[in-house]
Formats: structure tokens, sequence, C-alpha cells
């Protein structure tokens, strides 16, 4: 409650100031602070905070921070960050509680504050980045742009690459620096520790082929293990 009052204290004194000063009348706008499941107030201070800025907080990790919400803050966050009129906003309540494991209430969310910060480009970004990421989708790989594959794997290496012609999958994963020389890193392949555009490979030797190892942007998505990513591109594509 002391915060509160502080608040409305520094609102007051400034309102007068202004009025003092300027000799015309002011308003401004006081809006409920915005706190976690748990009570914490959301913020820079606080550390958890998200940003407007896209170099900040990109659209993808956005769409997530509110598609990962839970239950106890959607109503109130569809009212407070959306457009959505109150009475489809207790609709889309409805559906949710019938199957919450469907996060339809979360995801509704996510659209329209992702749409609202970063537009329909955004929103379709984000959208694009959630299906690489987590339903391991090679078709929505392919659609994405260099930018988008940097902005969802950050971390991951960036390598441009002269592919030529008998390039195995022993030599991509050595120009990406992706397994170390000699027999440790053929091995590491071998044992299915390498994943190639979300597809597990096992044979070394085996050359590249395009549309399965290499996509039709000319990427290469390689994992190894379960986070270590590396994304290499490949400049004389003729496709």
């Amino acid at each position: 409650m002391w915060i509160c009052f502080l608040l409305v204290l520094l609102f007051l004194n400034t309102y007068f100031g202004i009025c003092r000063v300027t000799g015309q009348d002011v308003y401004g706008i006081m809006v409920p602070l915005v706190t976690s499941a748990s009570g914490d107030k959301l913020g820079k201070t606080a550390g958890n905070a998200v940003w407007l800025n896209k170099n900040k907080t990109s659209p993808f990790e956005l769409y997530q921070y509110f598609v990962r919400q839970p239950d106890s803050n959607i109503e109130r966050y569809l009212k407070l960050f959306t457009f959505i009129p109150l009475p489809e906003i207790e609709s889309i309540m409805v559906n949710h509680g019938t199957d919450p494991g469907k996060r339809i209430a979360q995801k509704r969310l996510a659209a329209e504050v992702t749409k609202l910060v970063h537009g329909k480009e955004g929103l379709e970004s984000a959208k694009r980045c959630t299906s690489a990421l987590y339903h391991n989708s090679v078709d929505v790989l392919e659609t994405m742009s260099d930018e988008e594959l940097q902005e969802l794997f950050k971390g991951a290496s960036f390598s441009e690459n002269l592919l030529e012609p008998g390039t195995t999958v022993l030599d991509l994963c050595r120009k990406a620096n992706a397994v170390p020389d000699g027999p440790r890193g053929y091995q590491i392949i071998a044992d299915g520790g390498i994943w190639i555009n979300n597809l597990r490979v096992t044979k070394p030797e085996q050359v590249l082929v395009l549309k399965q190892h290499i996509l039709t942007n000319g990427l290469s998505l390689l994992r190894v293990g379960k986070k270590n990513y590396h994304i290499v591109k490949w400049l004389n594509m003729v496709t």
C-alpha cells in the first residue's frame, strides 16, 4: 500500500508543480501495477522486463513470453494489453477452460500483443520461429531468413561456405567447427549425435542432399547434442 501512496504523492507533486510553473491545467493517467502471478513487480529493475524494441526483445521472445503465462494471469492480461471486447474475452476464457492444456487464451494473448507491437509481419515471424523450434518443421525452416534463424538460435555459430561437389555430412560438421578433427568427430556422427535440419544423421560419409541436408533457402541448421546449434549458409547454391 505504501507504494501506491508514494505514487499518488508523486503524481500530485508533479501536477501542482507543472500548474504553478505553466499556469495551465495538466492531466495524468494512472494504470495498475503489473505483477507476476506471485505478486512480484514486473520491470527492468526486477530483472524480468520485456521490451518493445525488437533488438532487446525479439517478436519471437515477446510471443513466447505471453504464451508461457500461467492461467491465473491471462484474463487480467487480456484486459490490460489488448483491445479485445470484454464479452469476447469472456468467451475466450470459457473456451480455454474446456482444455487448458491447449493454451488457447495464452496463444490469443501472445498473438494480439505481438501484432500490436511488431505488426502482422512480426507476428508471422514469431509463429515461424515457434513452429521451427517446437514442432521441428523443415518446411518452416525453408521459409525463414538468415536473421530469423540467428534470432531464434541465439548463440549459434554462423558461417558461410562454398558448396563443393561431393561435400559430405562430415565435411559440413567440420566446416561449421561442430565436431573435433580426427576419429572423435567421425564417431560423434556415427553414434547419432548430429541433427541436420531436425533430422538425425548417422552416416559421416553421406553426400549432402538438397532439400534434405541443404534447405532451398541455401541454409543448413546443424545441431550437436540437445542445444548446440550451428547455422551454415551455402554461397554458391544452384537450385
